[in-house]
């Protein structure tokens, strides 16, 4: 039987630059129960806000009102729903979490996720802490 023999060797320089993924701060949220449900590279708090429901609008495209966020959403699709709104209806394609079965994330679009333009988080489903509900959750209650 040959003999094996094995080597590693790690290398690291305190000279290099820091790079783009090794400084980006990503955000973890989660579900009112504690379940992981969303990874993105920004503070849902700094996302705008959609005027007809609250709900936080995420970006999944490049277009000219800028570049698309980088997230993972952990959730699974439902049937859609038909909402009624001012100026008619619209199809909303819901998320729920895969726990509890709460409604977490909606897009205009069949899924996947990412399929349309945005995908929106709605007010009050994630919290930043694990277990713990968020400020807004029974707001408009």
């Amino acid at each position: 039987m040959p003999k094996v023999v094995s080597r590693s060797a790690v290398s690291s320089s305190t000279d290099a630059q820091p790079t783009a993924s090794s400084t980006a701060a990503l955000r973890v949220y989660y579900c009112i129960c504690g379940e992981f449900i969303l990874v993105i590279d920004k503070s849902l708090a700094s996302l705008p806000k959609r005027r007809t429901d609250g709900a936080v609008i995420v970006q999944c495209r490049d277009s000219e009102l800028g570049k698309a966020k980088v997230f993972k959403l952990n959730a699974v699709n439902k049937d859609p729903i038909l909402v009624e709104r001012e100026n008619g209806h619209e199809r909303q394609h819901k998320f729920h979490c895969p726990r509890c079965s709460l409604p977490v994330a909606y897009q205009s679009t069949p899924p996947p996720v990412k399929s349309g333009p945005y995908l929106y988080i709605l007010k009050g489903a994630l919290s930043q802490v694990q277990g713990q509900v968020p400020s807004d959750a029974f707001e408009d209650e």
